[in-house]
Parts: structure tokens; C-alpha cells; sequence
């Protein structure tokens, strides 16, 4: 039994490592030629991979998108909000964040910077998986940005802020500085911070 079970798991491992590389390199592609520009035969030719091993992998472009915006979305909670999770829940948590956050920006895991950014204004005037994969991710995230800044109010730092607003201003306000970064606009990014740590201050 031992024999026949083996090399049935390393066949699982290896597929599991083939797809996590795989969608890496979407996600990669994606951040700069976006979700719709993704194709078997250039994943194939960057990776040095047969389009029909990928293909058996993934099967269709569309599953293809879904795993790049599930690796943009796992990257994301490892950099930023995994390690923020250290830091007692207030306003230093908010703050933990939002730093993280800005580094995120600062030195991008994806060539075309943000993935959620350029992903987002791709797909947000069309319809499907995809489409709703890329706002669930952002939505999601907003409610627990949210969540976590009603918490500090709770806890008595920002006594009059408004959750979900103050999570949408953030919100814009990295997304702003995504796009200046991209564009070698180091004095808007510093702007952007300074803003944000405005907001967060006890009389913002």
C-alpha cells in the first residue's frame, strides 16, 4: 500500500508546486499586461513549460485569472496583513498596517506594482468569476480595514472617525500612491503618506 500511495503524493506535490509557479508568473504577467492579456502560449514560453501541461493544470483561461487574483491576494495578506497581526489590536495595529501597506507599494512583489490596484480598475465595469473574485478580494479587505479602525475607536483612538469612510480614504489614498510610484512619482508617494498618517492621528 505504502509503494502505491508514494508516488501518488509526489505526483500531488509536484502538480501543487507546478500551479503555485505557474500563477506566480500570472500574477506577474497580469500586474502588467492585466487579467485579460494572460495566455497559455506566454506562460508556456516564459516558464519553459508545454501549453498542454498547463492546460491539464488549469483548463481554461478563466481558472487560469482566478488563481493569479487568489496568489495576488495570498501575497498580500503574507506582507501586509499577516505580520500586522503581531500588533496589539488599535490604533498601532491600524497604523502597523498602513505601513505595511506603503511598503507593499514601495517595493512591489509584481512588476506593475499593486496587484489589487491594476486589477480592480481592469475588471470593475465588466461581469464574471473573475470580475467578482477581484471585487470580493477588495471588498473584503476594506471590511476588515474597517473592522479593525472601529476597534481603535472602541479602544478610545479616533473617538469621531467613521469606519468604512476612513477605510475608503485609505484606501485611495495608497491606491494613489501606487500609481505615482509606478510613474517615478516619489514626491506624491511621500505625500500620500503623509496624508495617511494625518488621518490617523488623534486630531485627523
Amino acid at each position: 500500500m505504502t509503494q502505491l500511495t508514494e508516488p501518488t503524493d509526489q505526483r500531488l506535490a509536484k502538480g501543487a508546486r507546478a500551479r503555485a509557479t505557474i500563477a506566480q508568473r500570472a500574477a506577474e504577467l497580469a500586474s502588467v499586461e492585466g487579467l485579460d492579456g494572460l495566455s497559455i502560449g506566454r506562460l508556456a514560453a516564459d516558464l519553459g513549460l508545454s501549453k498542454s501541461g498547463i492546460a491539464t493544470l488549469f483548463g481554461t483561461k478563466e481558472a487560469l485569472q482566478l488563481a493569479a487574483v487568489q496568489t495576488g491576494r495570498d501575497i498580500f495578506v503574507e506582507r501586509v496583513i499577516a505580520p500586522s497581526l503581531a500588533v496589539p489590536r488599535g490604533i498601532e495595529r491600524i497604523r502597523t498596517l498602513v505601513d505595511r501597506w506603503f511598503a507593499h507599494i514601495d517595493e512591489p512583489p509584481f512588476p506593475g506594482g499593486c496587484f489589487r490596484v491594476a486589477t480592480l480598475t481592469e475588471f470593475s465595469s465588466k461581469t464574471g468569476p473573475v470580475h467578482d473574485a477581484v471585487v470580493a478580494d477588495h471588498d473584503q479587505w476594506l471590511a476588515f480595514l474597517a473592522a479593525e479602525i472601529a476597534k481603535a475607536r472602541d479602544l478610545g483612538a479616533l473617538p469621531m472617525v467613521d469606519p468604512d469612510l476612513l477605510a475608503f480614504e485609505l484606501d485611495a489614498i495608497v491606491s494613489a500612491a501606487n500609481v505615482a510610484r509606478q510613474t517615478g512619482d516619489s514626491s506624491r508617494v511621500d505625500a500620500a503618506r503623509a496624508i495617511a498618517a494625518r488621518l490617523l492621528s488623534p486630531q485627523g
